[in-house]
């Protein structure tokens, strides 16, 4: 555990949230949120949330949440774009508005 986290939060995460982004995909909602810890560090939480159905009929939201640190962001930056740069080559139409749109439909 990090010694210089402020877990004022009751979420858990810690530190100060100083910046979010919010990205609606379909059934889908990804949020990019940028906290500051007491020492003055940042750190992302990406978190996704997937809307379901649960048994009664009662909406459900499930959440995968990644902390990416400071000493990380350079490395990961790197990994996503390669990634994105790789299926962009191999797979163009994944990057169109409708083709995306429809995707997630589906699901």
């Amino acid at each position: 555990m990090r010694e210089d986290f402020d877990y004022r939060r009751e979420d858990g995460d810690g530190g100060e949230e100083v910046y979010s982004k919010v990205v609606r995909a379909g059934k889908r909602t990804y949020f990019f949120d940028v906290k500051e810890t007491r020492g003055g560090d940042y750190f992302i939480t990406l978190t996704e949330s997937r809307k379901r159905i649960g048994r009664t009929g009662e909406p459900i939201f499930e959440k995968s949440k990644v902390f990416l640190y400071k000493e990380d962001f350079a490395k990961f930056a790197e990994g996503f774009e390669d990634a994105v740069a790789y299926v962009k080559k191999h797979r163009p139409e994944f990057f169109e508005q409708e083709a995306s749109d429809a995707e997630f439909d589906r699901l």
